[in-house]
This record gives structure tokens, C-alpha cells and sequence, in this order.
């Protein structure tokens, strides 16, 4: 059996959704030790640390941007990497199977 063709929209979609949720949980991730990473702060360099703010802004903002930066990127490598994967299939026969 030899795969000579991969779907571009298919792959794409894909690939959006894996990184999309891959994204979700490295936002989680991110979020968590933003959250920790505030409150570690020794109270006599207090005065040097970064706003208040700051720490749950990052926490929020990655489980946010995070998976929709993972999803568009997913998408457009998928898409990218189906494309490549047609053309050079076609020049060189395409990849063979063994399934069972």
C-alpha cells in the first residue's frame, strides 16, 4: 500500500486542533507557575518585583493566547507540511504502507 496523497485542508485541521490543545495545557503549565512564581518572591526584594497585576495577567494570557497561537501555527504547518509532502510524493512515488 503507498500513501501518494494527503489532504491539505485535512491535515490542516488536523494539526490545528493537536497544537491547539498542546497549547492549552503549555498555557496551563504557564499559568500555574506564574501564579507559584508571584509568591516566591523573598519580601526583601519586594520592592524590586514587578506590579501585582502582573503575574495573573501572564497566567490568563497564556491560557488564552497560548492555544490560539498554538492552533493558527499547527494549522499553517500542517497545511504547509500536506503541500510538501503531495509534491515530493509525486516526484519520488510516495510512501509506502504496511498495514495489517
Amino acid at each position: 500500500m503507498v500513501l501518494k496523497r494527503i489532504g491539505v485542508w485535512s491535515a490542516a485541521k488536523l494539526s490545528g486542533v493537536v497544537y491547539g490543545v498542546t497549547g492549552l495545557l503549555v498555557g496551563g503549565i504557564f499559568a500555574l507557575m506564574s501564579l507559584v512564581g508571584a509568591n516566591l518572591i523573598p519580601p526583601e526584594y519586594a520592592h524590586e518585583a514587578p506590579p501585582e497585576w502582573l503575574g495573573p495577567m501572564l497566567g490568563v494570557g497564556a491560557v488564552v493566547i497560548l492555544p490560539l497561537f498554538y492552533g493558527v501555527l499547527g494549522f499553517i504547518c500542517g497545511a504547509i507540511g500536506a503541500a510538501l509532502f503531495n509534491f515530493f510524493a509525486r516526484l519520488v512515488g510516495g510512501l509506502e504502507l504496511e498495514l495489517e
